[in-house]
């Protein structure tokens, strides 16, 4: 995988995306330069979500499962209600879009996800697979993403 370059401008970093039942999953990252400290090992991005439903049922995210791994590879799991305060309902053909963020310790990583959704017309339960997605910095020697 070919590291991304060290600009902030989301649209010109590369995509991510995974489609699982009909739900497709894009994900953009970018590194933040200025909430970042790297003499003092701390590293931030931000990281953009499209969820667009592209099946033929209304869908709701309940809930989301994050696995955010640093270059020492040690792994943080992160679980939660919804999405940045939401748990969106998408009618066949809609999308959300959200923006969150992440710090590691190491000037990169990677993360990988679940949402756990359910069909709205019949209560059925059913994971969404958030694509793994680099986190890399200029300030990580080489190209390990």
């Amino acid at each position: 995988m070919q590291r991304p370059p060290a600009d902030t401008d989301p649209a010109r970093q590369p995509g991510y995306t995974e489609v699982t039942r009909g739900v497709r999953v894009s994900v953009r990252t970018f590194f933040l330069a200025d909430q970042s400290a790297p003499e003092r090992g701390h590293f931030v991005w931000a990281y953009r979500v499209t969820i667009a439903n592209e099946g033929r049922r209304t869908v709701q995210l309940l809930k989301r499962t994050w696995l955010i791994t640093d270059a020492q590879g040690r792994t943080q799991r992160v679980h939660g209600e919804g999405v940045v305060g939401e748990q969106p309902m998408l009618d066949p053909g809609e999308s959300f879009e959200y923006t969150s963020g992440t710090p590691l310790a190491t000037p990169s990583g990677f993360m990988r996800g679940t949402y756990h959704m359910v069909l709205t017309d019949t209560g059925e339960a059913f994971d969404v697979a958030i694509p793994t997605f680099s986190l890399d910095s200029p300030h990580q020697p080489g190209r390990l993403h």
